[in-house]
């Protein structure tokens, strides 16, 4: 075997790895005894047919590709070994040329991580999270549209309006929809069932008939619509409008009958909204620190992590569509994108994911944060809590080592923003001050001035 550091760049060594005639030999041979007891060879018992007539019953080739399936994986093994290379991940493998056999191979290594002085991090302290007057009307006033009732009125309708109706619909004289009595609510820059549909709606009144054609897009997302020209016959049966429920306590109570009064209701809203607004403004916190953090942190690392990332995305964009990791070949078609075209646009994505989880590794080493067994038995009991009804279950699928061990490294990555919080919030107070103080010291001459006036008065 002779094996050749090419190079190594972006956390991957290139080798060029070349067998030697011996070890091709051993390796056919090997390759022989395992074809043999596998072939009915006529005129011989299986295992017993010599080499040279299983060559001409299989194929040379054939024997030589079996021989190479085993040769080339024990040899990448022995070249890493011999170069003092430590893999990272599973490698690349390419067979360039037969005789003799040279294969190259391109091995993912650890990941390089260099924290800066992340202890003093630049990050703006965090704002006081505030909730306006105006938020807490809009929230209560979409309470009222969920507590709306619908009245038929003796008008045309219009937007906004409820309209009950028989809708028969073709494409290409194939049935698209048809159906009775269906209510359908008028909405601007609606696009179901078809963009328009909504505006060709309004002006209608009790028992009239239209009839209409309107147009897909050609990027539909459904190819099966895209371009399409579906024809419409609609009758409107009855047209609504919506009747808003008073301000009072009688709607408080239609809300929750725990809110005795309109008050009570205005006063868990603006809880609701506060706690909201804490939230965002604690998350944004933290998506600045770890940003700060990235910023002093050199990071590099084999692309097979973002590939590997790349596929976690698309495996989250699937679960959404409530698909399972069979279905990609459907999936690409509803979202009308080949793979190549998913993968580059989820590259940027996937590399700002790995390159953030890598730096609050570091991090994590860094602070030595740690989790105990009872951190994370709390954790399965509130995760069981919250899902009483299959405890039994919960509990036997907890037991397992790797579901611990999962469990554990959420916790350290929770505790670690934590403590990178802390340390963004201490460093933002050690600069409040010092921007305090060259204020007030740019304060004071003015003030001087202004004394050294009165006294000449």
């Amino acid at each position: 075997m002779k094996v050749t550091t090419d190079k190594i760049e972006h956390r991957q060594a290139f080798l060029t790895i070349e067998i030697e005639p011996p070890e091709v030999e051993k390796s056919l041979e090997g390759a022989y005894r395992r074809l043999v007891q596998k072939a009915n060879i006529p005129g011989f018992r299986k295992g017993k047919a010599p080499r040279p007539i299983l060559e001409r019953y299989v194929g040379k080739k054939a024997l030589f590709n079996e021989a190479l399936d085993y040769l080339i994986p024990e040899t990448y093994e022995k070249a890493v070994k011999e170069q003092n290379i430590e893999p990272y991940a599973q490698p690349h493998l390419e067979v360039t040329q037969a005789e003799p056999p040279i294969f190259k191979a391109v091995v993912p290594l650890a990941p390089e991580v260099k924290l800066g002085d992340y202890q003093h991090m630049e990050v703006a302290p965090e704002e006081t999270a505030e909730v306006a007057e105006k938020d807490i009307d809009a929230a209560i006033e979409q309470l009222r549209h969920q507590q709306a009732t619908w009245e038929p009125v003796e008008r045309a309708a219009d937007f906004e309006d409820l309209v009950v109706m028989d809708i028969e619909s073709k494409i290409d004289d194939r049935p698209f929809i048809d159906q009775k009595k269906v209510q359908y609510q008028l909405l601007r820059e609606s696009t179901f069932p078809a963009p328009g549909f909504a505006e060709q709606l309004v002006g209608m009144k009790k028992d009239e008939e239209r009839e209409f054609k309107l147009k897909f897009a050609a990027e539909h997302p459904r190819a099966d619509l895209a371009g399409k020209e579906p024809w419409f016959k609609v009758k409107a049966l009855e047209v609504k409008q919506k009747k808003l429920p008073e301000m009072n306590d009688d709607f408080a109570r239609a809300v929750d009958a725990k809110f005795e009064t309109l008050a009570k209701l205005r006063e868990q809203v603006t809880n609701s909204l506060k706690l909201g607004a804490e939230r965002k403004t604690r998350l944004d916190f933290e998506e600045r620190a770890i940003d700060a953090l990235v910023g002093k942190t050199e990071v590099d690392f084999p692309p097979i992590l973002t590939e590997v990332e790349i596929d976690r995305l698309i495996e989250r964009q699937m679960q959404r569509w409530q698909m399972d990791r069979d279905g990609l070949e459907d999936y690409l078609k509803k979202i009308n994108k080949t793979e190549k075209e998913l993968r580059e646009e989820l590259r940027p994505l996937a590399i700002k994911d790995v390159t953030r989880s890598l730096a609050l590794g570091k991090l994590s080493e860094a602070e030595k944060v740690e989790v105990n067994d009872a951190e994370i038995d709390a954790e399965i009991e509130n995760v069981i809590k919250r899902n009483e009804a299959n405890r039994a279950q919960l509990q036997e699928y907890f037991k397992s080592a790797e579901t611990r061990d999962s469990i554990k490294r959420q916790l350290i990555g929770r505790k670690t923003v934590e403590r990178l919080v802390e340390i963004a919030r201490t460093a933002a107070a050690e600069t409040k001050p010092a921007e305090t103080k060259n204020a007030e010291t740019k304060a004071k001459p003015v003030t001087k001035t202004k004394k050294v006036k009165e006294k000449k008065k």
